[in-house]
């Protein structure tokens, strides 16, 4: 579904992402995962098309550079770090706009539209919220409006850039869980920049490790999350615990000094 050759950003004159190769096949769940100024968000923004890069970004066997935009938008969704959300629109307003990419010129939403939003609204455990404008929204609230909006889109694509950092455990679950479903059900392909490696390792079927813009490992999260790389690459001191058949990141106290 997605395909990187050789994929390079440079920002301010420096590789932000340099040469990165990498493949998502159709239905995968892939974490991009390093510490902060590793080129997470950055190659996300190179797969949306958000930033010019060089090398070669394929998306369904399509050049990105050849699909149009709103080609692109129906097929990929963006859960971006700092959305715009206009203060004064309602959540249900907010999350019609995902349909726009389905809509002709100057055309209307009509019951499909509307219908798409309401099952978004609905998943996200935001239809008592539906007539609330967004400005009165908590942190929490605003950022599942902003994944409902994505769903709402209907892409089979979704990039998606920390998109729980507001979220309490409870929602952080339901969105992860929502997400995890409609893969299953529909095929949907999920590429999601994460700090919480223990989240990530819980839901990513693979994890791209980035530093300093390369990769330097790719792999099943048993094979990136180990004590020996985390080490390395974040300079922390882990456990890494099993939990069931997934695993959970546990940083190790250091030892008092008295």
């Amino acid at each position: 579904m997605i395909e990187l050759r050789g994929v390079t950003v440079e920002l301010g004159g420096r590789p932000v992402v340099a040469a990165v190769d990498a493949a998502v096949a159709d239905g995968e769940w892939l974490a991009l995962i390093g510490p902060n100024g590793a080129g997470k968000t950055t190659l996300l923004r190179a797969i949306a098309r958000l930033v010019p890069c060089s090398g070669e970004i394929e998306l369904a066997g399509r050049p990105v550079g050849a699909l149009s935009r709103s080609e692109l938008a129906r097929l990929v969704a963006v859960v971006p770090q700092e959305p715009s959300t206009p203060p004064w629109m309602t959540v249900a307003e907010y999350v019609l706009l995902g349909r726009t990419p389905h809509l002709g010129p100057l055309a209307k939403e009509g019951a499909r539209d509307r219908d798409a939003a309401a099952r978004s609204l609905a998943r996200l455990d935001l239809l008592p919220l539906a007539d609330r404008r967004l400005g009165t929204l908590s942190g929490g609230e605003k950022q599942r409006a902003v994944v409902a909006r994505a769903l709402a889109q209907e892409a089979r694509i979704v990039l998606l850039d920390e998109p729980t950092a507001a979220l309490d455990i409870g929602h952080q679950q339901q969105a992860f869980d929502l997400l995890d479903r409609l893969r299953e059900e529909s095929g949907l392909t999920l590429v999601a920049a994460m700090h919480d490696l223990t989240l990530a390792a819980q839901y990513a079927d693979r994890m791209l490790l980035l530093d300093a813009g390369r990769v330097v490992a790719d792999g099943a999260p048993a094979d990136v999350l180990t004590e020996v790389m985390i080490a390395s690459h974040y300079g922390a001191s882990i456990d890494v615990v099993p939990v069931g058949d997934r695993l959970a990141v546990v940083p190790r106290r250091s030892a008092r000094h008295t």
